[in-house]
């Protein structure tokens, strides 16, 4: 699919982006791999590490739909992955989120609309369902747009999904690099928001794999997520930091306890398959009639029951304190 194709990524100079662009680049042909961004530094700096033939890096905001209109010619594929992701900076600037997350994501698919782009797959974030914090809110605003884009698409064949998964161990946002400075520092206690809080975990390989897998599979409309295990925030400090204290400063503000990726309220929308679960969309597309249960590589999903949720706190799968080492190695 991505041989001889020309991919864009937004917010590509971002942790995900660097990845995606090493896969890419590590097994696939591309024409074009497209970085788009709005930070010259971060540009630079990728451009010592990526610069093969195919590397095009485009300066640009989201927020900027005419310059979006222009890195969107003649391309096939995209990865939205450009949002504003940090918590509390959310509550406390709103509408600079909104703008980028929001608005940002109406300028992605009016982008791909006009340049008949194949297929766009947007990122999410665990904190998109039942959100209660304003970056949750953008986010689940920026999904019902890209699985609403489906219906809107005429006789065009532009399709939309979107990616939804958890914490990625390692990211500028992971609490890992955060834990990791303080101990490099000679810090004797770690903080740590709550004993009992947990959160959803995945490497940010196994994302870029699922995002790869997830356009062959799509037919447009659906949220992919993961089944990947959760950690308790405690058990983190612990593997990294056996001999140091945890010190507890609190929830910080729009914080959750427990993340959900499936809510209860979408289980009947939801279908399970070996590894992954389908947030079916609610809304009926009148152009065509998607059998999701079976997806583009023919694997087969069900129903979940009634009320089925899949949550960070619930899950069947939680990370040792040695397992959590171990997926820090993967890194």
């Amino acid at each position: 699919m991505f041989d001889n194709s020309t991919i864009l990524i937004t917010g590509g100079t971002g942790s995900f982006g660097k990845k995606f662009t090493q896969t890419i680049l590590s097994r696939y042909k591309p024409k074009r791999l497209i970085i788009f961004s709005r930070d010259e530094l971060k540009q630079y700096e990728m451009q010592q590490q990526f610069h093969e033939p195919c590397m095009r890096y485009f300066i640009g905001d989201v927020r900027d739909a005419d310059r979006l209109q222009q890195a969107f010619q003649n391309v096939d594929y995209v990865i939205h992955a450009a949002a504003l992701k940090q918590v509390p900076a959310a509550e406390y600037n709103p509408m600079e989120c909104i703008k980028t997350n929001i608005n940002g994501a109406e300028n992605v698919i009016k982008a791909a609309f006009a340049n008949n782009v194949k297929k766009v797959i947007a990122l999410s974030t665990d904190k998109a369902a039942n959100p209660i914090n304003l970056y949750g809110a953008t986010k689940l605003a920026s999904d019902k747009l890209f699985v609403a884009a489906n219906n809107m698409v005429g006789e065009k064949d532009t399709r939309f999904a979107v990616v939804r998964y958890g914490n990625v161990v390692g990211s500028r946002g992971s609490v890992v690099p955060f834990f990791k400075s303080l101990i490099a520092k000679g810090e004797v206690a770690l903080p740590i928001t709550h004993p009992d809080m947990t959160r959803f975990w995945i490497t940010l390989q196994d994302g870029v794999d699922f995002v790869l897998k997830n356009f062959t599979r799509m037919h447009g409309g659906e949220i992919f997520v993961p089944k990947i295990p959760s950690v308790r925030i405690i058990d983190l400090a612990i593997a990294y930091a056996p001999n140091l204290q945890q010190k507890i400063v609190g929830v910080r503000p729009g914080e959750k306890m427990h993340e959900i990726m499936c809510p209860a309220d979408d289980s009947h929308n939801t279908l399970e398959f070996s590894d992954h679960f389908v947030i079916m969309p609610s809304i009926k597309f009148y152009s065509r009639q998607v059998d999701f249960c079976s997806n583009g590589l023919k694997e087969q999903g069900k129903p979940v029951d009634y009320g089925f949720e899949y949550n960070s706190g619930s899950n069947s799968h939680f990370l040792s304190q040695a397992e959590i080492l171990m997926m820090d190695n993967k890194i």
